[in-house]
């Protein structure tokens, strides 16, 4: 399993939630899906250049199948029309396998 934890900083929730409505079949489909999800409402520390106030991780069943997930089509006009508004900065803490 190939795992990514990611933090971002969003602007929009309502925005955020329909993105996350309307990618989730596609990443469901593709083996895939959330371990964690967190709201944060302090950051002690962050290397990123945005603020982070949500955390989660999200898996793949292998690498490959992450390119193919970001690469499809099918989520990218799910992605240009909800997270790109929504979300100000995403930033990939960690990747790596389970």
């Amino acid at each position: 399993m190939y795992e990514l934890l990611i933090g971002l900083h969003v602007i929009d929730n309502e925005g955020y939630q329909k993105y996350r409505e309307g990618m989730m079949p596609i990443l469901a489909r593709m083996g895939g899906g959330f371990r964690y999800d967190f709201t944060i409402d302090e950051t002690l520390r962050s290397e990123a250049d945005h603020p982070i106030n949500r955390l989660f991780a999200i898996y793949f069943p292998d690498v490959t199948t992450r390119a193919a997930f970001f690469s499809d089509p099918e989520y990218q006009e799910v992605r240009n029309k909800y997270f790109e508004p929504a979300v100000k900065g995403s930033t990939v803490i960690a990747t790596y396998e389970r």
